[in-house]
Order: C-alpha cells, then sequence, then structure tokens
C-alpha cells in the first residue's frame, strides 16, 4: 500500500512505500523527468521488466507536466516519485534522488531512453565478480525515430554508434560514455561532490569525468538498452543547448576546470608556472588562452610582484598568485613558484608562447608514458627566446636545487634532464587519428581504404567489436562481400546487432543458405520493433502490457 510523504517544502511532495528484501546488493536507479509523460511511461516499464530485483527507483519530476497517473499505476514498495512544481534543472533533479539513494550502486535512466530487461544484472554482475573497477558501463542502441503527430516515435533503425573502450585521457577531454548505460558504486559520489547545478548542458559529462579521477571503467561488451534519436529536428535539451555557443562554451570550461577534492588515486596533478616580467595585455591573452584550451587537471601559478595582483581582473578558476620581488630573475620566480606547485608534472610556459588545442596535452601525454627517467619535453613553439617545457616536479626540483645559480634550462641539462620534442607515436589520440582517417576515406568513395584502415584500428588499437562492424560496412560498400561475412559473423558470435545480423544473412543468402538467412533476418527484425526475447521476471510481466 502506497504512503505519501509530505516533506518540509511545500514545493516537493515526496511518494515512497518502504523497503522489500531482495538478494544482491540494492541499485538505486535515478530517473529525472519533464514534460514527457508518454516516453516516461515507457521507460519507467523498462525498469520495472528488470531481471534483475533489488531496487530503489526514485523519479523525479522537475515542475513539468503532472505524472502522478503514471507513478500510481504501480503499486510497488521499490518506487520513490518526488514531485516538484518548480522547473530547477537536470542536475538538481539529479541531486534530490542522490540524497534519497540508499543503494550500493547507481543508474541512471533519461525519461525518454529504455533499459534492455537485462540491463541492470549484467552490470551489478560485472562490478561484483568480473572487475575490480568501481564504475562500468555497456553499449546502447542509437534508435532513430520518426516523432509520430500523437507522439509516439516509429523506429527507423538501430546502431551501435560508439562502442568505444574506456580512455582516461580521452574522458578528460569529451565524454564518450552516456549516463544510460553507465553504473557505479553510489560512495564514489562522497569524493566526486555532487551535480554542478550551475550547468545547463553536459551535465553528465560533468559527472563521469570527475569519476575518473578515482576509478578505471569496465566496458561491457553487450547492448543492454537504447537512447532515442529523432529525424530532423531533435527536442533533446542537450542538442538544443549546444546552439548556444557562448553558453556552450561557459559549461565545457566550468566542466574542465573542475578539480574534485584529493587525494586522485587515478590522476597526477599538472602544475602551470606562468612566467611574464610584467603584468600586461600579453599575460591576460596567455591566461585566457590557457583556460579555453587546457583540458587535463591543472593549477596555474602566477609568480609577479604584488602591485600587478592589484590590477588583476580575471575571474579564472584554480589560480595561485605567487608574490615575488619585481627585481627577481625569470629563474627566482620559477623557483618561487615551484615551491607552492603541488603537481606530479610541471609545465613553465612563457608568456606569449602560441597556444592551440593540445598544446600542453600532446607533451604531457608523452612523459606521462615515457619510461625514461629524467626526461622532459618541449612545447611546440617553444625558442630560445619563448622557451616551454614539460617535466617532473622532482626532476624540476633535482635540478634547481643543485645548481640554483643557473637558468632554470641550464640547470636542466647539468642535472641531465634531458628535453626533447615528442614524437607522433607518443602523442595521445592515436585511435581517434586512425578513426578520422577512415572516414574521411568513406567521404571520398575510398570504401576498400576505409575498410583496412579499420581493419587495422581493431588489431592494435581495442574497440574491435565497433570497429570489426565499421569495417564490415566499409567492406560491403566495396563490395568484398566474402569479408562482410567473416567480420559479420565473427561480431555476431559475441555481440550481435541488427547491421552486422543483416550482414550475415545476405552472406548466407549469397550462399544459398536460406534457412540460416531467415533466422538472421527474424533476428533483426525483432532487434528493430523491440521484440527481442529477454529474460522477463514473471511478477514483472504485467508492467509491460
Amino acid at each position: 500500500m502506497e504512503q505519501w510523504k509530505y516533506e518540509s517544502d511545500p514545493d516537493r511532495n515526496a511518494v515512497h512505500s518502504g523497503t522489500q528484501a531482495e538478494a544482491g546488493p540494492m541499485v538505486s536507479v535515478l530517473i529525472p523527468t519533464f514534460n514527457r509523460p508518454r516516453y516516461l511511461r515507457e521507460a519507467l516499464a523498462s525498469v520495472f521488466r528488470q531481471s534483475y530485483r533489488n531496487l530503489q527507483i526514485i523519479v523525479v519530476n522537475d515542475g513539468g507536466q503532472d505524472v502522478s497517473d503514471i507513478i500510481h499505476s504501480y503499486d510497488d514498495s521499490r518506487l520513490i516519485f518526488i514531485n516538484r512544481r518548480e522547473n530547477r534543472g537536470k542536475a538538481y533533479s539529479l541531486n534530490e534522488a542522490l540524497a534519497g539513494a540508499e543503494g550500493k550502486y547507481l543508474a541512471y535512466l533519461d525519461d525518454d531512453d529504455l533499459y534492455y530487461p537485462n540491463h541492470i544484472e549484467t552490470l551489478v554482475n560485472t562490478l561484483e565478480s568480473q572487475t575490480d573497477c568501481q564504475v562500468a558501463y555497456s553499449d546502447l542502441y542509437k534508435a532513430y525515430c520518426n516523432v509520430m503527430p500523437d507522439g509516439s516515435r516509429q523506429v527507423l533503425s538501430k546502431v551501435v554508434d560508439i562502442s568505444r573502450d574506456f580512455d582516461r585521457f580521452f574522458m578528460l577531454h569529451f565524454n564518450h560514455t552516456l549516463h544510460v548505460c553507465l553504473m557505479h558504486r553510489r560512495d564514489l559520489i562522497e569524493k566526486t561532490g555532487p551535480y554542478n547545478e550551475q550547468l545547463n548542458v553536459l551535465i553528465d559529462w560533468d559527472m563521469t569525468r570527475r569519476l575518473v579521477f578515482f576509478s578505471d571503467f569496465h566496458h561491457v561488451h553487450e547492448i543492454t538498452g537504447e537512447f532515442y534519436s529523432p529525424a530532423g529536428e531533435c527536442d533533446r535539451m542537450s542538442v538544443q543547448r549546444r546552439k548556444d555557443r557562448g553558453e556552450y562554451i561557459r559549461n565545457v570550461l566550468a566542466i574542465r576546470t573542475t578539480r574534485p577534492a584529493k587525494p586522485w588515486p587515478k590522476i597526477e596533478d599538472m602544475s602551470i608556472i606562468l612566467v611574464a616580467d610584467r603584468l600586461d595585455k600579453q599575460v591576460g591573452e596567455t591566461i585566457g588562452l590557457i583556460w579555453r584550451q587546457t583540458f587535463y587537471p591543472y593549477k596555474l601559478f602566477l609568480p609577479l610582484p604584488q602591485t600587478d595582483f592589484n590590477r588583476l581582473n580575471t575571474d579564472m578558476p584554480n589560480m595561485v598568485l605567487v608574490p615575488v620581488d619585481p627585481s627577481s630573475s625569470q629563474a627566482q620566480r620559477i623557483d618561487a613558484a615551484l615551491a607552492k606547485c603541488d603537481g606530479t608534472y610541471i609545465a613553465i610556459v612563457p608568456s606569449g608562447l602560441p597556444i592551440e588545442q593540445m598544446w600542453v596535452e600532446n607533451p604531457l601525454y608523452a612523459l606521462i608514458n615515457t619510461s625514461i627517467s629524467r626526461e622532459g619535453f618541449e612545447l611546440e613553439g617553444s625558442t630560445d627566446t619563448l622557451w616551454a617545457a614539460v617535466l617532473r616536479r622532482d626532476d624540476l626540483q633535482y635540478a634547481r636545487d643543485a645548481f640554483p645559480n643557473l637558468s632554470v634550462r641550464q640547470s636542466l641539462k647539468a642535472a641531465g634532464v634531458a628535453l626533447r620534442q615528442p614524437s607522433f607515436e607518443e602523442l595521445p589520440f592515436q585511435f581517434d587519428h586512425l578513426l578520422q582517417r577512415a572516414l574521411s576515406a568513406e567521404k571520398d568513395g575510398k570504401w576498400a581504404e576505409a575498410a583496412q584502415t579499420y581493419e587495422y584500428i581493431a588489431q592494435c588499437h581495442q574497440n574491435e567489436l565497433w570497429m570489426k562492424t565499421q569495417a564490415a560496412k566499409a567492406f560491403f560498400k566495396a563490395g568484398d562481400h566474402n569479408r562482410v561475412a567473416e567480420l559479420a559473423c565473427e561480431v555476431n558470435q559475441q555481440r550481435p546487432t541488427v547491421d552486422t545480423l543483416l550482414f550475415e544473412a545476405k552472406a548466407k543468402r549469397d550462399k544459398n543458405d536460406f534457412d540460416s538467412a531467415i533466422e538472421l533476418l527474424k533476428r533483426a527484425e525483432q532487434t528493430l520493433v523491440g521484440t527481442t526475447n529477454y529474460p522477463v521476471p514473471a511478477e514483472t510481466e504485467r508492467y509491460s502490457k
């Protein structure tokens, strides 16, 4: 029997019905909703169809249309409903849900997406028994659809748009894991902090990015849900709010400069020392460029005379002001900043250095991954007059302690710290460089070249199933149906998709194996129309009717 619980906030009513004992750790599923009752009904039904039963389901109505009738259609003690009349945004709603979340793990579902019945069970089993990671994520179908006049969705196709293996450096740069496919330990929130309610776009990435400071992510190569992409104009807030370029950039910069409280077990900090004789327009421009172009976590140390700080006008976060004597040398200013730096890596940057995308991340990545001791890397654009480098703090400190009367560059040389430019092979995002090459080949109609590039990526840069699927598509366009069949069969043995099932069906048809072709086509059709047979608990069958 449902019981209403009235909170002290007059704008919010909470419904919940107690708890019930279930096997396995509890999972709290957080579902924010706003003005999409039709889709919410389908999303919520997909949660109640889960094969995993020990759930706490928290729905937060963010001041939208009344959805009480949908909530009350479930006489289930696991469901909590927060019905707020004021629209406060997704981040606020998620924080409300977090405040009441009791599960060992957290899962997320937007009101217009769906879980398949194996979603939560798959991720719980992974986190409980298959990995030391505290975060796991699965693959999803991107369901392209027409939105009909009555609001219903007509699915046109389903593709695995992204199936990317975990890459911490890329996650710091941009998101590659959607929230709907994510599950993580709830106690990580105590380290990351809550959702940033000042953001109005990229809210999910802000949290995922903070999670990578504390845990690796385990990629489960199974398709356990789907998210929708309307053909034509998309009404998703995440899409609409990107249209205001200035506001979008504001959100990106806020996310990139967010620094959770230390310690960070999975990320080593960077300190940037900006070297200048005095505060002038060029210094201000360099500060702005560092702010806009840097995505690796950092603090900016600014050694200048106190009188310059009184004229400094900036709201850049993570800046540390280091007062120095006006007559101090560049080396002395660097030494003063170094005494306050707490980063594992130190970037020395002169005012006026050309700063573009990946300006410090390229050499930093090479430094993080080099096995050679006492080695540093010069930044692109570094010259004798604008010398810039990134080093390990311990190496720089040793050089300055041993040779304090030399210039910084000379002291490094005297201490045996070698400096060089990184080679292309040492740069980050090798996978992405090759992926862009394959996509460019596709655009130019060079399908065989694209297919071969995809196969090379699959062999050398992880993301095997995703790249084999892309290779199969490209080989199909190139007319190499034998290779299409081989790749599709390999993928279908591990993680079949609509595309790969169709490819293998065509190959079976070409070999006159019509029975197998028909069976494969049926499986593809079942997936497309949403009738794939997943295990559904008998007690939840009524929710799917």
